[in-house]
């Protein structure tokens, strides 16, 4: 079944100039899960992600009489907190940057298969440990895009680069993936018949196809 997203633009309305708090609380629960991992990468300590997301959500509210200039909240939002972010790590200088944490959830289950569930964990495992070894701006582009749905226009906004270096990164970070990924392929092959990494390959094809296709400017 499809899912159909939330419509930011037309709750971010209804807050700014109806005070709906329910169209509040909805874009709470559309964005806030994105804006915690978001912040993590940053800080690094979920605790401090959940006070920082809260906070930028609080003047969200405080301020939304003001805000009805805003077009799009999800870049807005994103912006607010990687500015919170950088701000709490210039305050406490000692923190540094490192990556955030790999959990993500899939939705390809096949419950009348539990070796067949097993396994798609274990790829996904392996596709996240490649992730994770991507530089660090290749790696925020690719989970902005891939995790979030962004354009590139969109991550060019919250990065502060351009929408053709979001482009580059994203290709690069696709390359290394391949190669890496590739490698593993040759490693299990000489392990055994299995063709997980064969799968796993085709899975980041369709990953790109789709990065490449769906997520333009």
């Amino acid at each position: 079944m499809k899912i159909v997203k939330p419509d930011l633009s037309g709750l971010w309305t209804k807050i700014c100039v109806e005070d709906d708090l329910k169209s509040f609380e909805a874009l709470y629960r559309a964005l806030g899960a994105k804006l915690l991992k978001f912040s993590v990468y940053y800080v690094s300590q979920k605790e401090v992600a959940e006070e920082i997301v809260s906070e930028v959500f609080v003047k969200c509210w405080q301020n939304r009489k003001e805000s009805t200039h805003v077009l799009n909240p999800e870049t807005y939002l994103f912006v607010a907190v990687k500015n919170q972010s950088l701000k709490h790590l210039r305050k406490y200088s000692n923190v540094h940057l490192v990556e955030i944490e790999a959990q993500q959830e899939f939705q390809f289950q096949d419950h009348t298969d539990p070796s067949k569930e097993l396994e798609r964990k274990e790829l996904h495992i392996k596709l996240n440990t490649a992730i994770d070894t991507l530089p660090a701006q290749a790696r925020m582009v690719f989970k902005l895009i891939k995790e979030n749905g962004m354009k590139y226009k969109e991550v060019a906004e919250i990065l502060k680069i351009s929408p053709r270096t979001v482009q580059t990164q994203l290709f690069r970070a696709i390359t290394k993936l391949r190669i890496i990924l590739a490698a593993y392929h040759e490693l299990d092959h000489r392990k055994s018949s299995s063709n997980d990494l064969v799968n796993l390959v085709m899975l980041l094809g369709i990953i790109h196809y789709f990065l490449v296709h769906c997520r333009q400017f």
